[in-house]
């Protein structure tokens, strides 16, 4: 077996990784890489391999940064199966739609920016910019879906086979543990996919898997502690208070899937037990609003503590001021309200979506308050509202940014340090060797030190494009 690293290697986006085996090729995940625009661009388009070349694709679940490029691969010939657990493979039916609806919006708006600097100096650039991938792009790749459950042992080739466990990191998501029959030494690969947290609202703990041989392991926050001392709750309850009092409104880039249901299943509660006050709450997404449908769908990927709010009768993404908006000029009104909201919009990273403008709207007015939740990646506008900057670009404009930042990193998806140590101390004594993707350099750095003081194991932080024989 040959792996060979392809994305989230060095950085946490555009997740990729590429198993040779006999005369057949596998994919672990297909995710778009986010950044730079003209960066993203060029890896995105320019596949490392002929797609028609991939006998099929595993996938840890449905995150953009690990999903995302799919239409694109089959754009360019690739026809296999993927396969994926359920939830994954249903918010992927909504996901690929709204990122191929943002791709062909998002070339829109560069050929008519393009077009009016070519009024002014004829010698740009003519080339039209073509959308990465199609709505029928995304239309051609939902039926090459194969949904299989948690620990349901799958034959995908003659020699490999895999089943995948609850990575707890958000709905659907799991970890892949592949079998390739080998004589008498079988081989096993791990794939960890992105590693949740324990107590995470709504979902199940993060499983470790079976024993393997070799471990591809997420290390986001491999050199990072998240803060536990304050509740969750109390801390957006302060941030909303502190916010409303000041007559100022709450701007949240929230990332569609897991993070909206999160924050809106706390906010539920919080104005249950009166700790915010009573005000409108809008979920301007149309992509949440259909994601929220799909959780309602798999309430087996739900924590005792959500399935309980079922047993009651309660729906735990409804209440009475909770709205959600799918409808365009009913997001563009809310900028026009005069009192004191909160709104959570996509996308997580503000790098598309109705966030955007509800951030070009209200980042100048010193009383709002931009609430992060998420990871931001590098060269993104959600990293540079959180680092602070006097001045943010948004569609091109220079916008001054006044309003408060606050950022609560408890509902963080990823495991933090001592997290994903716990996670892998099982299969310590059987491993040979660990691989470290998804993470910043000095992130899977101090990850990469922990691991070897304290299992002594082998491990590499590989390079874009690095590849290894397994054996």
């Amino acid at each position: 077996m040959k792996l060979t690293f392809r994305g989230a290697v060095g950085d946490v986006t555009g997740s990729m990784h590429q198993l040779d085996v006999d005369n057949e090729r596998f994919l672990l995940d297909c995710g778009l890489y986010q950044g730079r625009r003209s960066e993203a661009r060029k890896r995105n388009r320019e596949l490392p391999f002929p797609a028609d070349s991939v006998t099929g694709v595993l996938l840890s679940h449905a995150h953009i940064d690990h999903s995302g490029n799919l239409p694109s691969l089959v754009r360019n010939g690739f026809s296999g199966p993927i396969y994926a657990t359920p939830a994954t493979a249903d918010l992927c039916d909504k996901m690929l739609r709204d990122s191929a609806h943002i791709q062909e919006k998002d070339a829109e708006f560069l050929n008519r920016r393009r077009s009016r600097r070519r009024r002014i100096d004829p010698n740009l650039d003519p080339d039209a910019v073509e959308p990465l991938y199609t709505m029928v792009d995304a239309e051609n790749t939902i039926p090459l879906f194969r949904q299989v459950d948690y620990k349901t042992p799958t034959v995908v080739s003659e020699r490999l086979s895999y089943e995948s466990y609850d990575a707890g990191h958000m709905l659907g998501s799991s970890s892949l543990v592949l079998h390739l029959k080998n004589g008498r030494n079988p081989l096993r690969l791990g794939f960890s996919g992105d590693i949740g947290r324990p107590g995470l609202p709504i979902i199940r703990d993060p499983q470790t898997p079976p024993p393997v041989d070799y471990l591809i392991m997420e290390s986001t926050y491999g050199g990072r502690l998240h803060h536990s001392g304050q509740d969750v709750r109390q801390k957006l309850a302060d941030i909303v208070r502190r916010t409303f009092e000041r007559g100022g409104k709450v701007i949240v880039p929230a990332f569609a899937v897991g993070r909206t249901q999160q924050l809106v299943m706390l906010l539920n509660e919080l104005t249950h037990e009166q700790k915010i006050p009573d005000a409108p709450i809008f979920v301007d997404s149309p992509l949440a609003v259909n994601v929220t449908e799909v959780f309602r769908a798999h309430p087996e990927c739900y924590d005792a503590e959500t399935r309980e709010y079922l047993l009651d009768q309660r729906d735990p993404f409804a209440f009475g001021r909770l709205r959600y908006v799918r409808d365009v000029e009913e997001s563009k009104a809310l900028n026009d309200i005069p009192y004191p909201f909160i709104v959570l919009a996509a996308s997580g990273m503000c790098e598309a979506g109705r966030i955007l403008h509800h951030l070009r709207r209200h980042i100048p007015d010193p009383r709002n308050t931009v609430l992060i939740t998420g990871y931001q990646a590098e060269h993104t506008l959600g990293r540079r509202i959180l680092e602070g900057r006097r001045e943010v670009s948004i569609f091109g404009d220079p916008t001054p940014l006044r309003a408060e930042v606050a950022k609560i990193n408890e509902l963080s998806g990823h495991a933090d340090q001592n997290e994903l140590l716990a996670w892998l101390k099982p299969l310590a004594p059987e491993l040979k060797r660990v691989f470290l993707v998804h993470g910043e350099p000095s992130q899977s750095q101090a990850l990469a030190e922990e691991i070897q003081e304290r299992f002594g194991l082998d491990v590499v932080l590989p390079k874009p494009g690095q590849s290894f024989t397994l054996s």
